[in-house]
């Protein structure tokens, strides 16, 4: 009950937005919830995924859900805040072809998240990260540092705005 599934609307045209398949890579949902745009990814062709939730029920949730899966260990979750998360991340080595940001609405750091991820280094070059955010948030609808503007789409309350990372300038 505490989770917030994307609409299967909003995933449809998500991934319409950004691709209906991918050539592998590995995806970041850094508020996982049920863990949805994360197996729908994963089944449109990214190698591998990593899901991060704070929250018990969502991570049991999450796990579930891939259980029914064709490939179950194409996944990876972490029980954790995602800032913290960040950073273990980090000190892996790892770099994500593919963002979900899909913070509780009540919650929303999304241009610090972002910004954080590029410090660290996690955004591999040409990375797509995707915000999902109810109408209050006012993403930036231009290029800014080192992400490119691609789209913003309103379904109801929720907005997609869509960025394209690129490392060097």
């Amino acid at each position: 009950m505490a989770t917030r599934p994307t609409t299967d609307k909003v995933k449809e045209a998500l991934f319409n937005i950004i691709g209906p398949y991918f050539d592998g890579g590995t995806s970041l949902d850094l508020f996982a919830g049920s863990g949805g745009l994360s197996i729908e990814a994963v089944s449109r062709g990214m190698a591998n995924a990593v899901l991060i939730d704070r929250q018990y029920q969502a991570v049991k949730t999450i796990k579930k859900n891939i259980a029914v899966t064709k490939h179950p260990e194409q996944f990876t979750v972490y029980k954790m805040d995602a800032h913290k998360a960040l950073g273990i991340l980090a000190k892996k080595g790892c770099r994500f072809q593919l963002v979900f940001l899909d913070p509780p609405y009540a919650k929303q750091q999304i241009v610090k998240d972002m910004a954080a991820m590029a410090e660290r280094e996690l955004l591999a070059d040409g990375a797509i990260v995707v915000a999902e955010t109810d109408q209050a948030a006012q993403l930036p609808t231009s290029d800014w540092e080192q992400f490119n503007f691609i789209k913003q789409q309103t379904y109801g309350i929720t907005v997609l705005t869509i960025y394209r990372y690129q490392k060097e300038l």
